[in-house]
């Protein structure tokens, strides 16, 4: 439960105790009297379209209260950069977990039951599963009358493709002529999902016009915008309140069935709750990672410098845009990499399928371009006749170096981060034949947003700190009575905090895109420094000094070297009328030269980028296929650390799901759309016995135009380069590469046979 030092006295995270005894109550524990229990009727057709639906016989179920399709609600289509989606299906359902109704019933077993009986007629429509074919002239729409969505006028959008996204720099073709060295590579990625432990569940109770809503979710902010947008009543009129939440690892981010929960229970005129089944988690959210095809070519000079690059990337999105819109252009700075590279010429096809949608999952996107691109690094040392650390150490960017899109890059460790993770991992060790040492790099951005927060003293001495911000498992809300403490020279236990609730605080980004610390913490420190410079004014005044002479130490404003002539903060608190308020200044985003791409979605540059090196030792099986990692090494540049024990526990817990994405890790879909592996006998999650030994360090370069202190993100990087690392460690034993991911032991074992590869 300890998260950090404060004044080097270690201190205890609110919500630890109440989480690790089983006290706290997540949002499936709630409930409220009169509630109702939802459930929902499912396509279970991949691609059709709608002839009838006949809710009948689930109205005349004894205990049924509300049914509801979308002919009951407002016709209004709703998604990111895309409008592109109804609550309910409207006319055509576009993957097997689309919800087609909704009921609510006095009991779940009445609820599932009336859900089952609603009758729905369809004529089976093309399905289409290959999203790379998806681009065929010849290719059924997913989408009819795409043309006529809303959506943001930088999106490239035709047929099938909903992004089309580019990075040109330079001449690629000329530069890729002149060089000594061409290699091409192709790698494929799975999908796969982000399996938070704690299934979604939604309470939603109306009083008047008024509904509040109890949800796990990672951003209830867009969450109450999106139950307004569909709905149709006034922000105001919604209250989400966010109770404990088991994970989410992204895939609790954007609008998740908490409007169409509201529609249940404002048709049944009483509370409604929503508990998904795991099935349920795995078929019907719209969060799952995105399959990727790579293709890389890289030209490089026989000194190891990286001349030009082109790259062609095809992203699953499935049926839905979501909020993944940006994924195609994110994808693209990836297949470049922290890299200094001449020329350029990367295109991205973010493309409709009649899949589950794809969305924002721990980094989406750079685990698997990460794990083809740093493959093809090695590819590429290996024609040069370079050790793959020394082609690292030749091309990788520093300060001053100029990125894929032209940023100029400020003071960077990412060499720093290799140098470590190499001697972390003893790289150049001897090692049994069946054994080897991978090296992978990666980066991720920090993500610049508005954020607010108030800090309330109380005639105690004691205070409340009210933010937007998430927590899901992270502890990054944490930090933020520490902060505070520090700031007003009083303890962290002295602060209680009030978050996750819309009601409370000004609008937040949410837990998601490695941004709390980030963008909250800077928020938290404007308040604080709002509130101590009342505390100085009140105290300057009753001492009689000037505000210079003053200090803030141990509840007490004091004057400097006379700590017997103090006030307490207590004191000046008085009866509570010490408020603070603070957003503190977003980070500008880093200028860049993009006049030759197209598709640009805001990510082009890479504000206070995180940079990253992993190593894996590990052992294979050529027999069976196994792969055993023994270590991992992970360095990190995520600027200034503001609590090791809590960085720490983040890599940790991203190299262990990264190692899951590596080899085991994958939903298998058949030919007609249909998950093969919804559940947790078959999707293979890692356990704690699977875990390597996990050696972690920080090249702690404070960042300016960055978090708190010079911090950086640290949620979402330590995942990036883990498959990649196993990867390339995987290879040296076998003398050729494994290019499917996951890399299961039977694919591991058919590239060692020679079979299929």
């Amino acid at each position: 439960m300890a998260v950090g030092t404060s004044g080097g006295k270690t201190f205890i995270r609110p919500d630890g105790r109440e989480k690790v005894t089983g006290a706290g109550r997540y949002t499936a524990d709630l409930a409220s009297t009169g509630m109702a229990h939802a459930a929902f009727r499912y396509a279970d057709h991949p691609h059709a379209r709608i002839l009838r639906i006949d809710t009948t016989k689930a109205r005349a179920l004894p205990g049924v209260v509300a049914v509801v399709t979308q002919g009951d609600l407002p016709d209004v289509r709703f998604g990111g950069l895309v409008q592109d989606r109804t609550l309910f299906a409207k006319d055509v359902v576009r993957f097997e977990g689309e919800i087609v109704a909704g009921v609510a019933a006095l009991t779940e077993t009445a609820a599932a039951e009336a859900a089952r009986l609603i009758e729905v007629e369809y004529e089976p429509l093309p399905v289409l599963t290959d999203f790379v074919a998806a681009m065929d002239a010849d290719a059924p729409l997913v989408h009819s009358d795409w043309s006529s969505y809303e959506r943001d006028e930088q999106m490239v959008a035709d047929g099938n493709t909903i992004s089309y996204s580019t990075i040109v720099k330079g001449d690629a073709n000329a530069a890729m002529a002149r060089a000594d060295v061409v290699v091409k590579s192709r790698y494929e990625s799975d999908a796969s999902q982000g399996v938070p432990i704690e299934p979604r569940a939604v309470l939603a109770e109306w009083r008047g016009d008024e509904v509040t809503i109890w949800s796990s979710t990672q951003v209830p902010y867009a969450a109450r915008s999106g139950v307004a947008q569909t709905l149709q009543i006034p922000e105001a009129n919604v209250r989400v309140v966010v109770p404990l939440l088991g994970g989410g690892f992204g895939a609790k981010c954007d609008l998740h069935f908490e409007a169409q929960v509201a529609a249940l229970a404002r048709a049944a005129r009483r509370p409604v709750r929503l508990v998904f089944s795991r099935q349920e988690e795995f078929r019907a959210i719209a969060q799952r990672r995105e399959g990727i095809v790579m293709e890389f070519e890289t030209g490089a000079m026989r000194d190891g410098r990286l001349v030009a690059r082109r790259a062609r990337l095809v992203l699953d999105k499935g049926a839905y845009c979501g909020e993944g819109g940006f994924l195609g252009q994110m994808a693209a700075m990836h297949a470049c990499g922290p890299y200094v590279i001449e020329a350029i010429s990367v295109e991205s096809f973010l493309n409709y399928s009649n899949r589950q949608p794809s969305g924002s999952v721990r980094a989406p996107t750079a685990p698997q371009v990460c794990w083809g691109l740093e493959q093809h690094m090695d590819e590429v040392a290996r024609e040069l006749g370079l050790d793959p650390v020394e082609l690292r150490r030749r091309t990788l960017i520093e300060r001053g170096a100029e990125g894929p899109t032209r940023q100029v890059f400020d003071e960077i460790g990412v060499k720093q981060t290799l140098e470590r993770a190499v001697e972390m991992i003893r790289y150049d060790r001897d090692l049994p034949e069946d054994e080897a040492i991978g090296v992978a790099v990666g980066w991720w951005p920090s993500g610049p947003a508005p954020s607010g927060a108030y800090i309330h003293l109380n005639g105690d001495g004691s205070g409340t700190i009210v933010t937007g911000a998430q927590e899901n498992g992270s502890g990054a809300v944490m930090a933020m009575p520490t902060f505070v403490g520090e700031e007003l020279g009083m303890e962290p236990e002295s602060f209680t905090l009030l978050y996750q609730d819309t009601a409370a605080a000004n609008w937040d980004m949410g837990s998601c895109g490695s941004q709390t610390t980030f963008n909250s913490g800077r928020a938290i420190l404007a308040a604080a420094a709002d509130v101590r410079g009342q505390l100085l004014d009140a105290a300057a005044a009753e001492l009689e000094v000037d505000r210079e002479d003053l200090e803030l130490a141990e509840g007490q404003v004091r004057v400097k070297g006379s700590p017997d002539r103090s006030v307490s903060i207590a004191d000046i608190a008085g009866a509570g009328t010490i408020h603070g308020k603070g957003s503190g200044d977003v980070p500008e985003v880093p200028a860049g030269d993009t006049g030759g791409c197209v598709g640009r979605l805001g990510s082009e540059t890479f504000a206070a980028p995180q940079l990253i090196t992993q190593a894996a030792h590990v052992k294979v099986d050529r027999e069976t296929g196994v792969v055993r990692v023994l270590k991992v090494a992970a360095a990190h540049d995520s600027g200034v650390i503001l609590n090791r024990m809590g960085a720490d526990g983040q890599v940790t817990g991203g190299v262990v799901m990264g190692l899951g994405l590596a080899l085991s890790e994958g939903t298998v879909f058949d030919d007609d759309g249909r998950q093969r592996n919804p559940h947790l006998l078959d999707y293979k999650l890692v356990t704690c016995s699977d875990a390597p030994e996990i050696e972690i360090d920080w090249v702690q370069i404070p960042t300016e135009n960055a978090g708190p202190r010079g911090s950086k993100g640290v949620g979402e990087p330590p995942q990036v380069p883990t498959a990649a690392a196993i990867a390339n460690a995987v290879a040296k034993v076998l003398g050729r590469r494994v290019r499917q991911l996951p890399m299961t032991p039977e694919r591991v074992w058919a590239a060692s046979a020679e079979v299929g590869s």
